[in-house]
C-alpha cells in the first residue's frame, strides 16, 4: 500500500477578528469536494499559551522528535546538519532572529521578522556589531545567516540549555511580554536585548533603512531551543510538507489577504490533491488553527458509508470554524 502524501496547512483558521470575519466568505470548492470523500478526525489540541504552535509540533512528531513545549530543537538539528555539533555538542543551541520592536505605553509589540526583508549585507553588518556582546556572555553567534521566516543566526551557549522559548510564529505580530522567558537563566538574554536596543539605535544599517522608510532592527528573538531526542532511533524520512502561505496575512490579521491566500491554495495545492484522490492515490491532509489540528484522510468504509459521506460530508467552513 502506498504511503499517503501528507500536506499540512498552517494558519488555516487564525483567531484574529479580521480573519475570523473573512472566514465566512471563503469559497473553497476543491476542499469541499475532498471533504465529501474523506473523513476529518481531531488530531491534536494546544493551549493558547503554548510556546510551540501546533503546526511545528506536528512536523516534529512526523520526523520522530520527542520534545516538550518550548523545547523544539530546530537549532540543534540544523547545527548538526552543518557539522557544528562535532565541536560544540548537541545541547545549548538556539536561533537568534533580528527583529523590530515597537514600544507602547503599556506593552512592547513585535513585527513579523520575515517582513524586515534584510539583505545578506545588512545581516553581516549587524552581526559584526552584535557578536562581541554575545561573546562576552559566553554565546557563540555564528556569522552565517539562514532564511526561515526571515534571516537568523545560529547561536550556542550554556544560557540556552533546556530553556523553553516561544516560536516566532507565536510572537510575531503580538505583544512580546507574555512570551518572554522569565527563568533566572534568561536574565542574561533580557540584558542583552536591552543592550542591543541601545547599540542599534543609530546603527548604519538602520540609518540606511530609515532613508527608505523601512522599520529598524532594534532587538532579537531567541527560539528553537532544546536538545534533539529521537528515542534512540534514527529519524524516519520526512513525509510531510508544511504549507505556510497563509502565515503572513494571518499574523497581521489581514482578512482580505488571508482569504486571497486561501483561495490560491484551493486552486493549486487542493486542486492537485483532489486529482490524486481521483486517481486512486492515498491522500492525507492536515489543517491547523491556533488550538486544534484536524486530519483529513481515507478511512476503511463500506460502499454505503462512502456514498453517504459523498452526499453529506463535512462542509469546509464548518470544519475551519472548529480549529
Amino acid at each position: 500500500m502506498d504511503t499517503p502524501s501528507t500536506h499540512l496547512i498552517a494558519f488555516a483558521a487564525p483567531g484574529g477578528p479580521q480573519c475570523q470575519r473573512a472566514l465566512a466568505g471563503l469559497q473553497l470548492p476543491h476542499l469541499e469536494k475532498i471533504l465529501q470523500r474523506l473523513e476529518p478526525a481531531a488530531l491534536l489540541h494546544a493551549d493558547t499559551d503554548a510556546l510551540t504552535p501546533l503546526h511545528e509540533s506536528l512536523v516534529a512528531r512526523q520526523t520522530g522528535l520527542r520534545f516538550s513545549d518550548g523545547l523544539l530543537p530546530w537549532a540543534a538539528e540544523e547545527a548538526q546538519a552543518l557539522g557544528l555539533t562535532a565541536l560544540h555538542g548537541l545541547t545549548g543551541w538556539a536561533r537568534i532572529t533580528p527583529c523590530h520592536w515597537t514600544v507602547h505605553a503599556d506593552h512592547v509589540h513585535m513585527d513579523d521578522p520575515a517582513q524586515l526583508s534584510l539583505t545578506a549585507h545588512d545581516q553581516d553588518a549587524l552581526w559584526q556589531s552584535m557578536e562581541p556582546y554575545f561573546s562576552e556572555d559566553g554565546i557563540t553567534l555564528f556569522a552565517q545567516s539562514h532564511e526561515s521566516k526571515g534571516r537568523y543566526w545560529l547561536a550556542h551557549g550554556a544560557v540556552f540549555r533546556e530553556l523553553p522559548t516561544a516560536s516566532l510564529d507565536r510572537v510575531a505580530g503580538q505583544k512580546v511580554d507574555p512570551w518572554m522567558p522569565r527563568q533566572a537563566q534568561a536574565k542574561t538574554l533580557r540584558r542583552l536585548q536591552n543592550e542591543m536596543q541601545m547599540l542599534l539605535y543609530h546603527h548604519p544599517v538602520n540609518d540606511e533603512r530609515a532613508r527608505y522608510h523601512l522599520p529598524s532592527v532594534n532587538s532579537f528573538w531567541v527560539s528553537a531551543t532544546g536538545t534533539p531526542d529521537h528515542g534512540g532511533t534514527a529519524p524516519p524520512p520526512a513525509a510531510i510538507s508544511l504549507h505556510t502561505e497563509l502565515r503572513a496575512a494571518a499574523l497581521k490579521d489581514d482578512g482580505h489577504a488571508w482569504a486571497l491566500a486561501w483561495h490560491a491554495l484551493d486552486q493549486t495545492l487542493l486542486a492537485a490533491t483532489l486529482q490524486r484522490l481521483d486517481a486512486g492515490e492515498p491522500v492525507h491532509l492536515i489543517l491547523t488553527g491556533e488550538q486544534h489540528a484536524v486530519a483529513v484522510r481515507q478511512r476503511p468504509a463500506s460502499l454505503w458509508a462512502r456514498l453517504q459521506r459523498r452526499f453529506s460530508g463535512t462542509h469546509a467552513l464548518a470544519l475551519l470554524k472548529t480549529l
